[in-house]
């Protein structure tokens, strides 16, 4: 349980129309759903793309560069997803081999060098788990990015903008403020893996959702994630131009206050943050 008196409880739940998990899941994963490369055109100005990870590739799955909102200066990094299916073949339909992790990490390093914010856009039903990504290092590559991101020197603010699934979207995570959109998802597991393990069924997916507390409404009250940012109309893939300004705004909020904290302050919240999850108190 969270406490009546933590942070999150303070937040605004988002009015409207109420979804089961299940009805959320499937609008995360809407084909006309922004991506990525619809919020860099939407949100940002000066977009300097970066390629790979100086030791094996460059990971089409997740790209980044400098760029510009507002006047603020920035790195943004994300998930790459497609809206074809040429478009989803070519970057893996946003699953990341470790060399994406590892360019995301180079990345932020560089942000940090140059004293400038990260961005974090998560969206991916998971890393790649093929033979290949395991045989150069996946799990090696996202543990090391959990760990790093913990100690970058500069604001991080991730913003799950659609399905954010297991260690594929951690490994990109870890941040000083965690966004979400309120038709977004954020989980350990899909629904339909969860069910083929429980339940040795895919059919059960449903439940599933219901009982992963994968919405943004749960995260929030469990302490998971900070702020929800409402979707306009049926949701985000509605109106492209209208979720675009209400990230854009939440990010600004955001970057404002925590570019006021000293570094060690920034660390210290940040650490405190992750490591307060998972506490409960048991009612007597």
């Amino acid at each position: 349980m969270v406490p009546n008196n933590h942070p999150t409880k303070k937040k605004n739940q988002p009015k409207g129309k109420v979804l089961t998990p299940w009805e959320i899941v499937q609008i995360s994963r809407h084909p006309k759903r922004p991506v990525l490369q619809d919020y860099l055109s939407l949100m940002f100005t000066n977009f300097i793309e970066l390629h790979g990870d100086r030791y094996f590739a460059d990971d089409k799955a997740i790209i980044g560069g400098f760029a510009q909102i507002s006047d603020q200066k920035v790195m943004v990094i994300g998930h790459n997803k497609g809206k074809t299916t040429t478009d989803n073949i070519e970057r893996n339909f946003g699953m990341a081999n470790p060399e994406g992790y590892r360019k995301a990490l180079r990345l932020m390093k560089l942000a940090q060098k140059f004293n400038i914010p990260v961005l974090s856009f998560i969206d991916t039903p998971g890393a790649f788990p093929g033979l290949e990504a395991e045989e150069r290092g996946q799990a090696e590559a996202i543990a090391k990015n959990l760990t790093e991101m913990a100690t970058i020197k500069v604001p991080i603010i991730c913003i799950v903008v659609g399905e954010g699934g297991s260690g594929g979207a951690l490994g990109i995570g870890v941040g000083d403020r965690i966004l979400m959109l309120s038709n977004a998802i954020y989980s350990v597991i899909s629904p339909e893996g969860c069910a083929s393990i429980l339940w040795r069924d895919a059919k059960f997916a449903p439940d599933a959702a219901e009982a992963l507390n994968l919405t943004a409404n749960a995260l929030l009250k469990h302490g998971v994630i900070d702020e929800i940012i409402n979707e306009p109309g049926d949701g985000a893939h509605t109106d492209h131009q209208k979720m675009a300004g209400s990230i854009q705004k939440t990010i600004l909020k955001n970057l404002q206050s925590l570019q006021k904290l000293p570094t060690e302050k920034l660390l210290q919240k940040r650490f405190e943050k992750f490591s307060a999850m998972g506490n409960f108190s048991v009612d007597k």
